[in-house]
């Protein structure tokens, strides 16, 4: 073998013992990051705390009254007295119309009255005469009232489409509303009132959270456009029918809303919390420590570096907490689901500390700390 062929050789074999030391190098100092290993049992105390059960859902602010008002006789609009932005009670007039054919109509259907009253009612022939003589005279002053627009409720004008000099047609004998209560129905008229003070939230539940529902029940509604301002509320009403969309069935809820702030708008979106059960001040243990299964609840208990099973009794089950009735004392540690890392990341939580929210296995429980919510 040739000098510059054995100079090959050992060359190569030196790359291969360094590739083979730098690889196990790496495992001794890394571990295998694609290897999960479990951490050591995650505890937490049982403690004395509010624990609280919510239902979510989305919804929108609406109006609790609107109306639109239209004319109910034929003619044209002499007078509009309000613009959107005004604010007008029940019975305030909103425009008029020109009274004059529906004032000739009055004096006309007058004038028959009386010449029937004069004739007498002795016979059938002229009872019946005066009875319609009656009836067109009534017909002609409701035509004369049906001339001026008034407010169907009390609220705020939020739309006028008419204008002095427009004829309208006649929707009817008197002036005509059409009313709609807690509804996103888009209500039009010659003039439509909304009730902008006495706002409610119309919201969907599903169909598995329905039954825990009722009214009165307390509620936290958070509108998207006014963050960091909650809206204190209540249930006012739960619906008895659902509405069904792509195969998800949910039902309406309706709540009123306790000083709404400046600035609420109907038509704005918003979720809310309601809280359909509480207990104050009452034993309990993270959510995830408990299992339940077929009715029957239990916790995992550390004592004494083992592991026990202990069946309770529990009452409001709240998303983070759930109330121990029996079966736990105070200060006993509850085993929370094991978390399965990989040794790199086992290496950063031992550099940077225990698992935060939790015992980390240590008897103080990690000071799980919260609402109890």
């Amino acid at each position: 073998m040739t000098r510059r062929r054995r100079s090959l050789v050992i060359n190569g074999l030196l790359v291969v013992v360094l590739l083979g030391a730098g690889v196990a190098g790496y495992l001794v100092f890394f571990g295998s990051s694609g290897n999960a290993q479990p951490t050591a049992a995650r505890t937490a105390a049982a403690a004395n705390r509010d624990v609280s059960e919510v239902v979510t859902a989305s919804g929108t602010v609406q109006s609790s009254f609107s109306a639109a008002a239209s004319f109910g006789a034929s003619g044209t609009v002499t007078e509009v007295d309000v613009k959107v932005g005004d604010t007008v009670t029940k019975g305030q007039q909103l425009a008029r119309l020109d009274p004059t054919q529906a004032q000739l109509q009055v004096d006309i259907a007058q004038g028959n009255l009386n010449a029937a009253l004069e004739k007498g009612t002795g016979t059938n022939a002229l009872l019946t005469a005066y009875r319609q003589a009656q009836l067109a005279l009534q017909q002609a002053k409701d035509t004369l009232a049906a001339t001026t627009l008034t407010a169907p409720g009390d609220g705020t004008i939020t739309s006028v489409t008419g204008a002095v000099g427009q004829k309208v047609g006649s929707s009817g004998n008197g002036s005509s509303s059409t009313a709609t209560t807690g509804t996103t129905t888009t209500t039009s008229g010659f003039v439509v009132v909304t009730d902008l003070k006495n706002l409610v939230l119309k919201a969907n539940v599903s169909e598995s959270d329905v039954s825990k529902l009722k009214a009165d029940q307390a509620a936290t509604v958070s509108v998207n456009a006014m963050t960091g301002t909650p809206i204190q509320g209540k249930v006012a009403q739960v619906d008895l029918t659902p509405t069904t969309a792509n195969n998800v069935v949910q039902y309406g809820v309706t709540l009123t809303l306790t000083e709404p702030p400046a600035g609420l708008r109907p038509g704005q979106s918003a979720s809310v919390e309601i809280t359909v059960a509480g207990a104050t001040n009452v034993l309990a243990v993270p959510a995830a420590a408990v299992q339940t299964v077929n009715g029957a609840s239990s916790v995992q208990v550390l004592e004494n570096g083992a592991e026990t099973r202990k069946t309770v009794e529990i009452g409001v089950r709240g998303d983070q907490y759930v109330e121990v009735r029996s079966g736990l004392t105070a200060g006993e540690e509850v085993v929370l689901p094991q978390v399965t890392t990989s040794t790199g990341q086992n290496r950063t939580n031992q550099q940077g500390g225990t698992f935060p929210g939790t015992g980390g296995g240590q008897r103080n429980g990690g000071g799980l700390t919260g609402t109890g919510r």
